[in-house]
């Protein structure tokens, strides 16, 4: 497979979409990243752990319906031209 950008924008949409799979209670409360951990108070900056769990939250809530149709557009993309 030629590096292209096609190539790179399946990687992310595959990137995104592994992200947006990840089940909050059956697989992150096992690690230790579940959604009831405890935020700082106010005036501390959130840690990188915060801050990740934000960020697959948003793209769990955001980009659920735009990912179907990003993959469908994909599917096809790859049925036609290989």
């Amino acid at each position: 497979m030629a590096f292209t950008l096609y190539s790179l924008i399946q990687a992310a949409i595959l990137c995104i979409n592994a992200v947006a799979v990840l089940h909050e209670e059956r697989f992150l409360s096992k690690i230790g990243w579940g959604g009831d951990q405890s935020v700082g108070g106010f005036g501390d900056e959130p840690g990188i752990k915060v801050q990740l769990m934000n960020l697959i939250r948003s793209v769990r809530t955001v980009m659920r319906v735009p990912l179907i149709g990003v993959n469908s557009v994909c599917i096809v993309l790859l049925l036609l031209f290989g």
